[in-house]
């Protein structure tokens, strides 16, 4: 049986579809991640993955993207 793990973070700076999608791109790129949901009009980014993520990747590919996670629910 597999476990999958969500994970919700707030970031900054999204406006658009071409945000959602860069951030999307990126954070696609973390192994383990099977689906990015980035939502620009609430600043919510859902990441689902096979296991529990390693914050520091996320925020860096948040990074890499050119926006800044604020908070993880």
């Amino acid at each position: 049986m597999s476990t999958v793990t969500t994970t919700v973070y707030t970031v900054s700076g999204m406006s658009c579809s071409h945000c959602e999608n860069a951030i999307s791109e990126e954070v696609s790129k973390i192994d383990g991640v099977s689906a990015v949901q980035a939502d620009a009009s609430t600043g919510e980014v859902t990441v689902t993955s096979a296991t529990p993520l390693d914050d520091a990747a996320v925020r860096a590919a948040v990074d890499e993207a050119g926006y800044d996670v604020v908070d993880r629910a």
